[in-house]
């Protein structure tokens, strides 16, 4: 196939997020330059790269279509494609004279257009989103080492440490933290290994070594995931706090269980140490429960004052981060008995029972930033709250949504009787969020965590892609979800 494509960059603000957006378009049939060449076909985009190019030419390139991160250099000189892999793309071929890249596009246009108009649209810094430190689907985390001990933390600094390999001559080390430049961090020399000190807040992590030009998982973290693109990368939470039960000298074992877990059992063992049972946790903001089983035995925290009753006529352990939420109930003076429950606590009717004031009933709770279901159960009913406006879904559910940071936006529809919003963050309910309308537009405004979000609008029952966005993938309906990368 021989043509040439113009390709150009338009950066663009929507809802308080920059997006780079790259549009390759065909022009005319005209020569190409032997050292690059731009295909598309059969739904791909293909780069063919001569191993000959010029320097000048191949940094023009990179600088041209803003590619630092895929690596380019490194592949044609040290034949290192981890970079590329990370980003999306596929190593079709590598011989002696060049190197052909390819990968699938996803873009603008609707669902029906043909493949060889359809436009590419990536945004090259959605490789970050894909690694987010913090995000309100991760509500804990612990590290498990195999002949090490965790990175040891001082304050915000953690110290990376890759036992043994003292023959290398040269150690990087890549991770979420550094958006994967095997060279911005290089690793010292020790008697027993390599270390490195990376600033981090609490959070997940994704790492790797980079060992003479070779990438490698670290073979001591036990903890280990796939990126959804063919690399397996090591995991390193930086916890934020240290449960410890300081009694029960002679316990054979001690677990830790809690709503953040959902309560298993046998999945979180503590170490004993000279001050009794420990285990640090990484524990997203919000309100969390616990409790430990010793031998077998439930027990709450002595050392924690807050606690909350369980279903079992006994108390759970309660451990707050974050800003706590003031939800009221407006009347109700003859209740005897009004209790919150929601999303937030698993919707438990056993636990937040709200306090009565001289106009009606309130109970602090903290959340972390997220879109939250909730319901009040006044005397054995229940009902949603009337001073809220945001209520739908099958049970009429009142929503509350912490931090919102981002705005959907619908233009047109002007005579639609209702227009309602659903994704990944309202698990596709057609009924919760309803959308106002505000000018020419319906409106409504979320907490969207870092990383991919699918969604769609429904206008008068009919869903609907964003026609304002032109990024979208396919379903299992055939009907396709439009999608969004929202950075950290």
């Amino acid at each position: 196939m021989s043509s040439r494509w113009q390709t150009y960059k338009r950066q663009f603000c929507r809802g308080g997020f920059f997006w780079l957006l790259l549009v390759v378009m065909p022009l005319a049939a005209l020569a190409q330059n032997p050292e690059k060449k731009y295909t598309v076909k059969q739904g791909k985009m293909y780069i063919e790269l001569s191993k000959q190019i010029r320097t000048t030419a191949l940094d023009s390139f990179i600088t041209q279509f803003d590619l630092k991160e895929l690596g380019l250099k490194t592949l044609l000189r040290e034949n290192r494609a981890d970079s590329l892999r990370a980003a999306g793309w596929h190593l079709e071929a590598n011989d002696p004279n060049r190197v052909l890249l390819s990968k699938p596009m996803s873009g603008a246009g609707s669902i029906n257009s043909s493949l060889d108009r359809m436009n590419l649209s990536q945004d090259l810094k959605a490789i970050a989103a894909l690694f987010p430190a913090v995000r309100s689907d991760i509500r804990y985390g612990y590290n498990r080492f195999k002949g090490k001990d965790p990175f040891p933390a001082t304050n915000s600094t953690v110290t990376f440490f890759l036992r043994n390999f003292t023959k290398a001559r040269k150690v990087t080390l890549a991770g979420s933290f550094n958006n994967w430049a095997p060279e911005a961090l290089p690793m010292t020399k020790t008697d027993s290994g390599w270390i490195a000190p990376v600033s981090l807040k609490s959070g997940k992590y994704w790492y790797k070594f980079v060992v003479d030009g070779n990438w490698l998982i670290d073979p001591d973290n036990q903890l280990r995931e796939n990126d959804g693109r063919g690399n397996t990368n090591s995991v390193f939470y930086k916890t934020n706090w240290l449960f410890r039960l300081p009694s029960f000298p002679n316990a054979r074992r001690v677990y830790l269980a809690g709503s953040f877990n959902d309560w298993r059992e046998r999945e979180l063992l503590l170490v004993k140490t000279p001050h009794g049972w420990e285990l640090p946790l990484y524990l997203a903001e919000g309100t969390h429960t616990y409790r430990f089983i010793v031998d077998g035995s439930w027990y709450e925290d002595p050392s924690n004052p807050n606690k909350y009753p369980n279903e079992f006529g006994q108390y759970n352990s309660v451990i707050r981060l974050g800003k706590p939420h003031l939800f009221k109930l407006h009347g109700y003076p003859s209740a005897r008995q009004v209790v919150l429950t929601g999303s937030f606590n698993g919707w438990r009717e056993d636990e937040l029972f709200l306090s009565k004031t001289a106009t009606g009933w309130e109970i602090p709770y903290t959340l972390g930033p997220g879109n939250y279901a909730y319901k009040f159960k006044v005397d054995g009913k229940m009902i949603a709250d009337p001073a809220n406006p945001n209520r739908g879904g099958e049970r009429g559910n009142s929503y509350l949504i912490i931090q919102p940071n981002y705005t959907f936006r619908l233009k047109g529809y002007p005579n639609a009787k209702k227009v309602t919003l659903a994704g990944d963050f309202n698990n596709w309910d057609p009924e919760s969020f309803v959308m106002r309308r505000e000018d020419n537009e319906w409106v409504f405004q979320v907490h969207l965590s870092p990383g991919k979000t699918r969604y769609k609008f429904v206008v008068n029952g009919n869903w609907i892609l964003d026609p304002a966005n032109k990024l979208w993938e396919q379903n299992e309906h055939n009907t396709g979800n439009s999608i969004l990368w929202i950075e950290q």
